[in-house]
């Protein structure tokens, strides 16, 4: 059977370059200039996929897709774009898209697509499979990335939004493991339920259990009333488990049988509660050398790891650099009340040349200082805090206490000890950041202000 595809590019060039390369002896390839001529070009003749520009006058592909996946359930749809925009691939994907592409386009690589696309639909004429519907919600518009291997995790952050599937992220630490985790939240139908974010790490093993299940008046010394835990706050939301490798065993069999039997004991209580919480661990930890190991449950890690999302460091993805470090100066600039920030080219080579070992915590963390010295709106290189980039030997080994620290001081420090810009900037609650300033003793920071917040 010939195969059918539509080009929707309002680019005349693009439009005239695809047809060429696309067309053979197997293929017709049809060209729309915009979504109004793509749907009058559905109604001709039947199509089997459609390869559509995203950004175009009038209609944009997102809004194509969704209008030809209510028209024509079985239609392929392809996304592409030049923008810096990829964001839209989460929706893009849970929209029902086939997949999304970034311009330059690779020929050969969308060769590959098409040829798969094709088969796949083949496959489902064959079986007389359907398509499933997804949802409409929000898009997760806090990714920064144009990288291949991020583009991917968009893609996966669009396809299990939609489901209540576990999932595990594994990164070093400031890879941005959270926000993925946030981002899969928001883009889900349950958005508007609570996302509870729990670092395991942070909680002795005696409060780890009480923290997230909750307890009863008397269960334990200094229990004078109940208490919710964090599955019962986080409803049909999600529960976010950063370092889940770090558990002790005692807790991994509880959680697994939160996973299996989708209810929990709070401390002390007698009777089990029920969660409908989807649970999305994260860890810098090497799982299956743990569970080799005897010290993270095999049971529980399978029942965790549906779906894993890896995320790259920032040193293999330094093409991405240039798109972090605009919006994290965007970000810094809300966050600090400043004005608009903009590097100078040789402070971009700066960043360049380094390899970022703290990934995009360090970066976030490097340029909001950098926002707070500039007097300018230009970041230049005496900004940035070159000596500290220098490679000194080998990295000095503490602990992810002591880590958090520092980090959580240096944003104080550069937010002049304005708590609520601080906390946005580490992206926690402000009752987390004042257990955590009392926690590291760090006290007022700044003179006259004593810690507290300047509105």
């Amino acid at each position: 059977m010939k195969r059918s595809l539509l080009i929707v590019d309002d680019d005349p060039r693009v439009r005239t370059a695809l047809v060429s390369a696309l067309t053979d002896d197997d293929t017709t390839v049809l060209a729309a200039e915009d979504a109004e001529s793509a749907l009058a070009a559905l109604d001709e003749g039947p199509i089997g996929v459609v390869l559509s520009d995203v950004k175009m006058p009038g209609m944009s592909g997102l809004d194509l897709l969704k209008m030809l996946k209510k028209r024509a359930p079985d239609l392929d749809v392809i996304l592409m774009t030049a923008y810096d925009d990829l964001p839209l691939v989460a929706e893009a994907m849970r929209e029902g898209a086939a997949d999304f592409l970034v311009k330059p386009l690779d020929l050969h690589q969308l060769r590959t697509l098409l040829d798969r696309v094709f088969e796949d639909r083949q496959a489902r004429t064959r079986i007389k499979a359907g398509k499933v519907d997804t949802d409409d919600s929000g898009a997760a518009d806090r990714l920064v990335g144009r990288d291949s291997e991020m583009v991917q995790i968009f893609k996966l952050v669009g396809q299990v939004s939609a489901t209540r599937t576990n999932v595990v992220i594994r990164g070093e630490s400031g890879t941005g493991k959270e926000l993925i985790a946030r981002s899969i939240h928001d883009a889900s139908p349950w958005a508007d339920e609570p996302f509870v974010a729990v670092n395991c790490t942070a909680l002795p093993a005696t409060l780890l259990e009480s923290e997230l299940f909750g307890h009863v008046r008397g269960s334990f010394t200094g229990a004078t009333s109940d208490r919710k835990g964090r599955f019962e706050i986080a409803g049909r939301g999600t529960i976010f488990l950063d370092e889940i490798g770090d558990t002790p065993p005692e807790f991994q069999a509880k959680l697994l049988r939160v996973l299996q039997e989708h209810e929990y004991y709070p401390v002390g209580a007698e009777r089990p509660e029920r969660t409908e919480a989807r649970v999305i661990a994260a860890t810098h930890r090497d799982l299956e050398k743990l569970v080799a190991a005897g010290q993270f449950r095999e049971d529980l890690y399978y029942r965790l790891r549906v779906v894993e999302i890896r995320v790259p460091p920032l040193r293999e993805r330094m093409g991405d650099v240039p798109l972090l470090a605009d919006f994290l100066l965007r970000k810094a600039a809300v966050a600090t009340g400043s004005r608009p920030l903009h590097l100078d080219p040789e402070t971009s080579e700066t960043l360049m040349s380094h390899d970022w070992p703290g990934n995009v915590r360090e970066l976030e963390n490097t340029l909001t200082r950098a926002a707070v010295i500039a007097t300018g709106d230009v970041i230049r290189p005496e900004h940035i805090e070159v000596g500290a980039m220098i490679d000194a030997g080998p990295p000095r080994l503490i602990s992810l206490e002591e880590m958090e620290r520092e980090h959580v001081a240096q944003v104080l420090e550069a937010t002049g000890g304005h708590k609520s810009r601080t906390a946005e900037v580490l992206g926690v609650s402000r009752p987390r950041l004042d257990r955590m300033i009392e926690r590291y003793g760090l006290g007022p920071l700044v003179p006259g202000r004593g810690g507290e917040d300047a509105d």
